[in-house]
């Protein structure tokens, strides 16, 4: 695939460090975007942990907030993994997510269109399609979408809502050979490339430091970042992936069960990570007075709903591999790259 260029927004970023890694695992040329130059050095120094980049990894000095750099960076490629993305913090408002998220979708877009690429995976949330609330019963799939005049949603559902909702408006006005497929994952976790690039997994990092007193009675449909960085390069090849929305989650694990899956495969490593399960008061009373980060985790308090991942089955044979592998090597890489807090 040396003859096929893909373009991978936001090399620092976790997913999209090991988007670029397969990437080149498969033989394909690499161009990520950073935001300064003085990027390149620790994303190139993470990918190479993993992969040998050869001469097949380059960069564009591109921001989400910014129309400047987009149309440089897409000059010449086949393909664009729109992965780059803000990251959920409870304390964050919700304008703050939204306008880079759902504006640089539209950069991505405007700018691959206009270069006429074959195809942009751009990835979204599991929790674009999932009722209001969380704490009903039943299993959801990619035709549902999350109510954007919820008032209730917190600011980084909100945002990836409001993104995916747009790209998809975008295409629907565009007439040309480019072709858009959006990739749902659920909880992202997995191996690190470096302390640099930690991702959802500061989540596992903080219960192997010790310092919880216990976990709140949240679950996550856990799916690895080495099978997200492979169902967006499936959507990025398959025909039938074409103007599709696929959900990438995977088993269903309560944080107490994380726990034990870490103390069960990394032994005396983890004797930190609490098994205890905090009262559903207790967690909201503190999201409340003390600790606004916890504002973001009410709303999953005992959660029920599951999403189906059968159309990436079916249409991309694809599957998310067991959910405790996940967690133990996300907790092993952890450990080795000193990052657990």
């Amino acid at each position: 695939m040396a003859d096929q260029t893909v373009l991978v927004t936001g090399g620092t970023g976790y997913v999209a460090g090991w988007c670029v890694v397969e990437l080149l695992r498969r033989g394909y040329a690499v161009r990520t975007t950073i935001r300064t130059p003085d990027r390149e050095r620790a994303v190139r120094d993470a990918v190479s942990s993993a992969a040998d980049p050869g001469d097949r990894l380059s960069f564009a000095v591109a921001d989400l907030t910014s129309d400047g750099g987009w149309d440089a960076a897409v000059d010449g490629v086949d393909f664009v993994l729109h992965v780059a993305s803000p990251l959920g913090e409870g304390g964050r408002d919700a304008g703050e997510l939204i306008a880079p998220a759902r504006d640089g979708a539209l950069r991505v877009l405007r700018a691959a269109t206009s270069a006429g690429v074959r195809r942009v995976v751009m990835t979204s949330a599991a929790n674009t399609a999932s009722p209001s609330s969380y704490g009903e019963d039943g299993v959801t799939d990619e035709t549902l979408w999350t109510d954007l005049d919820d008032p209730t949603l917190i600011p980084y559902r909100r945002a990836k809502t409001a993104a995916e909702r747009a790209a998809w408006d975008f295409m629907a006005t565009y007439d040309g050979p480019t072709t858009l497929t959006t990739i749902l994952p659920g909880a992202v976790f997995g191996p690190v490339l470096g302390a640099g690039h930690l991702g959802t997994t500061r989540i596992v990092a903080r219960m192997l430091g010790g310092g919880m007193r216990g976990v709140p009675r949240i679950a996550f449909e856990i799916v690895d970042v080495r099978d997200v960085a492979d169902i967006h390069i499936r959507a990025m090849t398959s025909p039938e992936a074409a103007g599709e929305r696929f959900l990438a989650t995977g088993e269903f694990l309560w944080m107490r069960e994380m726990a034990l899956a870490l103390r069960s495969g990394l032994g005396s490593a983890a004797d930190g990570a609490p098994t205890r399960e905090l009262p559903d008061f207790a967690v909201r009373l503190a999201a409340r007075f003390f600790d606004r980060s916890l504002r973001s985790v009410v709303p999953g308090l005992g959660r029920r709903n599951r999403h189906s991942t059968e159309k990436a089955r079916r249409l991309l044979g694809w599957q998310a591999r067991p959910a405790a592998e996940t967690v133990v090597d996300c907790g092993r890489s952890l450990i080795a790259a000193n990052a657990v807090t």
